[in-house]
């Protein structure tokens, strides 16, 4: 829920929600103003291969608390968290040593990518962790498979999760070859509309009041939920995409100037899982428009500079050429430009200064 504290979402020392001895967890269906958040997070839910989601926002918008209301609503509701300080051994698993000491074989250890199977995997402050691990993360997250070769071990396993990162942009961005990995972001802000904020204050305060009389007044909503997360995944591979679905992906992604295709993959598959949610028929151009904010937003790159076809349009017209100067300076700067490589300032003569004490050879020592 939005403005929730970050106390309340703290783990148990393992990473893990403590089973049936934690604290209730609040609930998806009663987060309040985060309409944006929680159709992302659900998309993710039902198509673990778009990627994961990434939060962007400033301290106190609950982010962590959304994360683990997510959980709740997955097959097992498994809530995994990834310390900063974590080493990649522990994050994809090795070797398991005490195996070797004792037996002497080999024998995998698995690692958080292998308990998050099936769950959330949580990464707050995603931006100050290390590249390794990101990079490690969403390989996994995209492809739902953790693969290692190393120490001897040579071992993949299924590791099908969501994968949720947030990140305050006041703490350092995150690189853009990461950033784009992610599939959907959304940024969050503070919330400044009195009616929300109360809204959001009052439900908080009933949850801590009351954690399990407020969870069972949204039980409803929330196994509704449920339902349709598993009726959705079921209907994926139902679902295709007509041509003009396809053309408005692809003017959204051009109109961004994004890099590569990868924006245009994540947009139809999000399109389809939002479809699927619905229960819709087949996808169309208007789930399309609902999910392309979040995949574009942190795609999406300024048009500071024109693409050539544009400039070919235009007719070369270069900023250097005053529609208002004479023709006789556009006639001199056609000439310099043609000497001289374009961007570069043509050459200034210099005066020669004279240097004393220098003695000159006869001409034939020259």
């Amino acid at each position: 829920m939005n403005g929730a504290t970050r106390g309340a979402d703290d783990l148990n020392g393992t990473g893990f929600a403590s089973g049936a001895s934690a604290r209730p967890v609040f609930p998806f269906a009663a987060l309040v103003g985060q309409a944006s958040l929680q159709q992302a997070l659900l998309l993710a839910a039902i198509d673990s291969g778009l990627g994961g989601v990434l939060i962007s926002g400033p301290r106190g918008t609950a982010k962590s608390t959304a994360a683990r209301a997510l959980a709740e609503l997955l097959p097992e509701g498994q809530f995994v968290n990834l310390p900063l300080g974590a080493s990649e051994d522990r994050l994809i698993g090795t070797l398991d040593i005490e195996t070797v000491l004792r037996d002497g074989s080999v024998r995998f250890s698995p690692g958080l990518l292998a308990r998050a199977h099936r769950g959330v995997l949580y990464v707050d402050e995603v931006n100050l962790l290390p590249d390794a691990l990101v990079d490690a993360l969403l390989d996994a997250a995209a492809s739902g498979v953790n693969t290692v070769e190393r120490d001897g071990v040579s071992h993949s396993h299924d590791a099908s999760f969501v994968l949720i990162g947030t990140m305050n942009p006041e703490e350092g961005e995150l690189r853009p070859q990461l950033i784009d990995r992610f599939g959907l972001m959304v940024e969050l802000q503070n919330a400044f509309e009195p009616q929300v904020r109360q809204a959001i204050v009052k439900a908080r305060l009933a949850f801590d009041h009351d954690p399990a009389g407020f969870c069972a007044a949204h039980a409803a909503q929330q196994a509704s939920y449920v339902r349709r997360i598993r009726a959705a995944r079921a209907a994926l591979p139902l679902l295709s995409f007509d041509d003009a679905v396809h053309a408005r992906v692809s003017a959204l992604c051009i109109d961004a100037a994004v890099d590569g295709l990868r924006a245009d993959l994540v947009m139809l598959r999000a399109a389809r899982a939002l479809a699927a949610f619905e229960q819709a028929d087949a996808v169309t151009v208007r789930h399309v428009e609902c999910v392309a904010d979040a995949v574009l937003l942190h795609r999406r790159r300024q048009h500071d500079a024109q693409r050539p076809d544009q400039e070919q349009q235009q007719g070369g017209t270069r900023p250097h050429e005053d529609a208002g100067s004479a023709p006789g300076d556009q006639a001199a700067f056609a000439t310099s430009s043609a000497d001289t490589d374009w961007g570069y300032m043509p050459p200034e003569p210099a005066a020669a200064v004279p240097v004393k004490s220098v003695i000159p050879l006869d001409a034939k020592k020259r």
